[in-house]
């Protein structure tokens, strides 16, 4: 009876402890790990390119009338600096996940020792050699998901890395393919400024030569000379421009200027055109797709593991040690040796620390409220970005027609000023006012259509550059999310 009454009570006192494992462990559990569902507007307020016509993303930079852009891209992705930071950064990450991983197990070390000494003092007066060799294991029972949570916080951290070393790959592509259209564009309009410098040149030769004959007021000449030294300084300046962004592409694909310049030399002044592609109408599809709304993402699920860490360390650890091993010991010619062994929990109580592991508390929970911020703000930025690209590739294609139909009116008006003066029934300076709004309306139209591929350019990186989420991780995540709902000891 007294046995049985026994085992009850420790039953009873096995039940009790365990139960109260559990209301601490519940204690622990830390805020949801997935990002808020309202961070998107409801309703999507910006027209879709072409009605929505579709191609892949994924190929995009193939899709351009181009092959010197997507060449371009390619080697940035190998050899510009900020990508090897960024996978650099990777790298570590991954590593530091593997270090925390590694820290749910056991641990094993080997040791081996010896030593030499010498001693008049009794029992054993003399020289002693003694050595050591043993195996010893360390363990901490994760009682309260510390270790578990520190690696899961480490693991989000990670692919947190991996969605911001595309995020990085994105930007330094739309920012080369944007650099290498202001080229292009900046080439057509030098195109158009030579061509004119050179007719004014020609015009001022003539015209020079009419005032010394007689048949020109000197004031038409020094119209056409001054109208001459004008265009030969803005043909100047706008290739010093366009010398300016062959230089920045050298920088980002971090190639000799040499062979670049000769890469560049085809195509010259040509604007490459884009393929069409389609942008979901609905944000919350289209931020699925952006690596750095994910990162934000994997951020916020690492601050929310880390609330949990700084819950746990207010509990009691426990650990488990052993070791064995052999030793022996030589005094006097003799030797004593045989094997060694040793086994046995510690358990760590925290008693008093004047509030530190509270504050930590605290602190890492502003850390998760920080993250959903910084994850909100990312969402609607994503969205502003989206909206505003498709807003001005609309106004751009709708500005291009009438830009051309501008540009070519002020052609069809100067070739008329150029037959009266030529008959003489125009002047010179209603003849000067017809070009330079020709050559206005030229530029404006090739800045047009460097702003409608500029649009394109800026909506691909703003819908996420062609990266999509692995189905299977995000379907884990929703899974592990779930778990953790239902149990308060989950691992998040």
């Amino acid at each position: 009876m007294k046995l049985l009454m026994s085992v009850l009570s420790s039953g009873t006192r096995c039940a009790a402890l365990a139960a109260a494992l559990a209301a601490l462990t519940a204690c622990v559990s830390p805020p949801p790990a997935t990002p808020p569902a309202d961070v998107a507007p409801p309703g999507w307020s910006a027209p879709l390119p072409h009605g929505g016509q579709t191609t892949a993303l994924n190929t995009w930079w193939r899709q351009f009338n181009d092959p010197q852009l997507a060449g371009l891209v390619d080697l940035s992705q190998t050899a510009n600096p900020t990508l090897a930071q960024a996978e650099a950064r990777l790298h570590q990450a991954r590593a530091q996940a593997r270090m925390a991983g590694a820290a749910r197990w056991p641990s094993l070390d080997a040791k081996a020792g010896g030593s030499r000494s010498s001693t008049e003092l009794p029992p054993a007066p003399g020289v002693q050699t003694a050595g050591s060799a043993t195996l010893d294991a360390l363990w901490e029972i994760d009682l309260f998901g510390a270790n578990r949570r520190t690696a899961a916080a480490a693991q989000a951290r990670a692919e947190g890395s991996a969605a911001q070393w595309h995020a990085a790959r994105v930007s330094v592509a739309a920012e080369v393919a944007n650099t290498y259209v202001g080229l292009r564009a900046c080439e057509a309009v030098l195109a158009v400024f030579e061509q004119d410098a050179a007719s004014l040149k020609q015009a001022a030769e003539l015209t020079r030569q009419k005032v010394q004959a007689g048949f020109e007021a000197p004031a038409s000449g020094s119209l056409v000379q001054a109208s001459a030294a004008e265009a030969a300084s803005r043909a100047v300046a706008q290739r010093g421009d366009c010398e300016v962004l062959v230089k920045q592409l050298v920088a980002l694909t971090a190639q000799p200027e040499p062979a670049l310049r000769e890469r560049l030399s085809a195509g010259r002044g040509t604007l490459p055109t884009p393929a069409l592609f389609d942008v979901q109408a609905l944000p919350a599809q289209l931020l699925s797709q952006r690596p750095d709304l994910a990162a934000a993402e994997r951020e916020l699920a690492a601050a929310s593991a880390e609330v949990g860490v700084a819950q746990a360390d207010r509990y009691p650890r426990l650990s488990l040690a052993g070791s064995i091993g052999r030793a022996g010991v030589r005094v006097g010619g003799e030797t004593v040796d045989g094997r060694t062994w040793s086994f046995g929990p510690s358990l760590v109580l925290p008693l008093f620390d004047a509030g530190r592991r509270g504050a930590a508390v605290e602190a890492a929970q502003a850390r998760y409220d920080e993250a959903v911020a910084a994850y909100r703000e990312r969402a609607l930025a994503a969205v502003r970005e989206v909206e505003e690209a498709l807003v001005r590739l609309d106004a751009a294609r709708q500005r291009e027609d009438d830009t051309a139909r501008a540009a070519q009116g002020y052609r069809d008006f100067l070739l008329a000023a150029q037959t009266q003066y030529r008959v003489g029934t125009g002047s010179l300076l209603d003849l000067e006012q017809a070009r330079r709004q020709a050559l206005a309306a030229d530029a404006a139209l090739i800045q047009v259509r460097r702003e409608r591929v500029a649009a394109w350019l800026s909506l691909y990186k703003a819908a996420g550059g062609g990266w999509q989420r692995d189905p299977a991780s995000a379907g884990a995540e929703q899974a592990a999310a779930g778990a953790a709902a239902a149990s308060p000891a989950a691992v998040h």
